[in-house]
């Protein structure tokens, strides 16, 4: 029962990071000819999406996980979301510091999810 909240929780979480990742990056690429509450007020748009799933995926995983543990699941689902965006969609260079980001993460869930 536990892995099917866990991998519920996390599927919803990566959806509302997609979101959330293009509410709060993509008007550098697509809007930045546009004033900057312009894009915000589209970004509000983008990111109500983000919250639809946010939400209940925060309320499903707290059934199971502690809310550090809900934390850490959400930075590094953020961070898998985030370097295929920069990379792909915006074009970003592949740097090691993504890397050693990563690692970093890997000891926050260690510490997190042990015992």
């Amino acid at each position: 029962m536990k892995s099917v909240i866990f991998l519920k929780t996390a599927a919803l979480l990566i959806c509302s990071n997609t979101f959330m990742t293009f509410a709060w990056y993509a008007h550098l690429r697509n809007w930045n000819d546009k004033k900057w509450y312009v894009a915000a007020v589209l970004s509000w748009g983008i990111a109500f999406f983000e919250y639809m799933f946010q939400v209940p995926a925060n309320r499903i995983g707290y059934t199971a996980l502690t809310l550090g543990q809900l934390k850490i699941l959400q930075e590094i689902i953020t961070l898998s979301v985030f370097v295929p965006f920069a990379l792909f969609y915006m074009h970003q260079p592949l740097k090691l510091d993504y890397l050693w980001a990563a690692f970093c993460l890997a000891g926050a869930v260690y510490f997190m999810f042990r015992g």
